[in-house]
């Protein structure tokens, strides 16, 4: 059996009590569970202007842009604390795009002492419908994890840069975006 380090034991207490504190807060206003994938469904909904679903039955579809370019068009939201190059992929016909929001880049392979701090870095725009026939090409399995190249991921990028070229997230969202990534 290996020691317990009480000093350490207790500090870690004391954080939890601290962070549980912090998501109770951030539940209430979201009036959503304190998870990563939740309070990003809700970000993505205040930014984006998405109409979510009352709840997580329909698993491939989060919601629909309810303005914009993209008006009336189904979304699966996505944040990911780090960007892994990972995607959580569904075969839905029902979805036609995936907004990833994302913290700064690094390895798949988490290392000891690993931070996965809460800030969007970057925000990618994926059409469903070619991000299948991609990975499918590329021999990738799809499903939880699947592995995106970095490619896909550059042409996909809508925030800081708007690689894909059409504009989607105006000088407003910019604004919103970039409180997200100096936390």
């Amino acid at each position: 059996m290996s020691s317990v380090d009480a000093m350490d034991l207790a500090r870690i207490a004391e954080l939890l009590r601290v962070r549980n504190g912090i998501d109770a807060r951030i539940a209430a206003i979201t009036d959503r569970p304190m998870t990563s994938g939740h309070l990003g469904e809700w970000i993505a909904s205040q930014i984006f202007d998405i109409d979510l679903e009352p709840s997580a039955a329909k698993a491939a579809v989060d919601g629909r842009f309810r303005s914009g370019a993209l008006a009336g068009r189904t979304v699966n939201v996505k944040w990911y604390l780090k960007r892994e190059g990972l995607v959580d992929v569904t075969e839905s016909a029902d979805l036609d795009y995936y907004l990833v929001l994302a913290g700064p880049p690094g390895p798949a392979v988490s290392s000891r002492g690993t931070v996965r701090p809460w800030c969007v870095t970057a925000v990618y725009l994926f059409d469903a419908e070619r991000l299948l026939q991609q990975l499918r090409a590329a021999g990738v399995r799809i499903g939880t994890a699947s592995s995106v190249r970095a490619a896909h991921w550059d042409a996909a990028e809508i925030w800081p840069e708007d690689r894909r070229g059409d504009g989607v997230v105006d000088a407003s969202q910019a604004r919103q975006l970039r409180l997200l990534s100096e936390v």
